[in-house]
């Protein structure tokens, strides 16, 4: 007899299937030839001779592993030096490294914020974000994406609420690639005095003349209270940090954050890699206007091939199919041709916003995108 919970597990699964909103895991081997369009190494760095370097020196200096939590043994000469440029790269005075950017978030979120606060958060922010959120304790009200016009009277209105209040934004969103007003939002935090927090995960190495991300380009640099970035995504290495203007902020992270006090730490050798990435990020400025043309380049030839792609700049550019099965069906025709992209689906996206995700990326081609846009239309027959 197969016990209730095995019955429920078997429901749940096959009741997603049969929506096509099955995941499944499938392993890549570093000899795969696919055009990547999947990944979020957008600035190409996880396999840059410098970064490689880097890490190999950290590994025969400090082993594989941290090998301890980091208030044990596990916080590195190069986890300090890191945290220091980041902070310094990114306009801030302090930081902290975390394993990942969903524990850095969650952190943040579930641990600042407490009951009795009002926490004001975009309708897409992500699922890290809204985890934390709702363990804080918090009163969570969502306004619609990107719509700084709501934000503001739902700020006016809260003008006289007696907890804190706290404004939850990221500056390129995942599943999107577009972004709010950061100056106006630089301007609304001056004006109604709440804690902005803010994820730039998408942004860094792709925006700002430094490649430190989205307040540095629209020139709002270290305007938000509190900073998340990752070192996976353009930076080509693991792990995730919290930058802040208070030195409170980091001090309550490391006496109260579980994601920070009870796991082995990052890798010293991701910490050397992230080092060296930041460095190689801020020579390529030059570059980095070509990868702005280029993500226009992009959207400009998906708008001509009769395909919905919003205007932009960034590396992330949805093409919004609809539903989850036919969405499946494009992303197996480009793999078919030697194309890997993501197939987003529910839940991860609302309902009947099926789309594939595109990541753009240093070394791209004309030739590239021709081939992209043939295997599109020949998907679409």
């Amino acid at each position: 007899m197969i016990s209730l919970w095995l019955s429920r597990l078997k429901k749940s699964l096959t009741e997603r299937e049969a929506q096509g909103l099955l995941r499944q895991l499938h392993a890549r081997t570093s000899s795969e030839a696919h055009l990547n369009l999947a990944d979020n190494d957008y600035l190409a760095l996880s396999k840059d001779p410098s970064v490689i370097a880097a890490a190999e020196s950290a590994l025969r200096e400090w082993g594989a592993s941290s090998s301890a939590s980091p208030l044990v043994s596990g916080y590195t000469a190069l986890h300090e030096e890191l945290e220091k440029k980041l902070a310094a790269w990114h306009g801030y005075p302090h930081g902290i490294i975390f394993n990942t950017g969903y524990a850095a978030n969650a952190a943040v979120l579930g641990g600042i914020p407490r009951e009795g606060d009002l926490v004001l958060a975009d309708r897409l922010i992500h699922a890290s974000m809204l985890s934390g959120i709702e363990s804080s304790g918090a009163k969570l009200v969502r306004f619609p994406h990107n719509d700084l016009d709501t934000l503001e009277l739902k700020l006016t209105e809260a003008v006289n609420h007696t907890g804190a209040v706290f404004v939850v934004t990221e500056s390129v969103y995942s599943m999107d690639g577009d972004s709010p007003d950061l100056k106006r939002l630089s301007e609304l935090r001056e004006r109604f005095g709440f804690c902005w927090i803010l994820d730039e995960a998408h942004a860094t190495g792709w925006h700002g003349a430094t490649g430190s991300g989205l307040q540095e380009e629209q020139g709002v640099r270290g305007a938000a209270d509190i900073v998340v970035g990752t070192l996976g995504k353009a930076l080509g290495s693991q792990g995730a940090y919290v930058l802040s203007r208070e030195a409170d902020v980091r001090a309550s992270l490391i006496n109260f954050s579980g994601e920070f006090i009870y796991s082995t730490y990052l890798a010293p050798s991701s910490a050397a890699a992230g080092l060296a990435a930041i460095k190689r990020a801020e020579a390529l400025a030059e570059e980095r206007a070509a990868l702005h043309v280029l993500s226009r380049e992009w959207r400009g030839a998906l708008t001509a091939a009769g395909f919905v792609v919003p205007e932009g700049h960034s590396a992330i550019i949805p093409i919004v199919l609809g539903d989850a099965n036919r969405t499946v069906h494009f992303a197996k025709k480009l793999k078919d041709a030697g194309i890997k992209v993501s197939a987003i689906r529910p839940p991860t996206v609302p309902a009947g916003t099926g789309r594939l995700r595109i990541s753009l990326r240093r070394g791209l081609t004309s030739a590239h995108l021709n081939k992209f846009i043939t295997a599109m239309k020949e998907a679409a027959l």
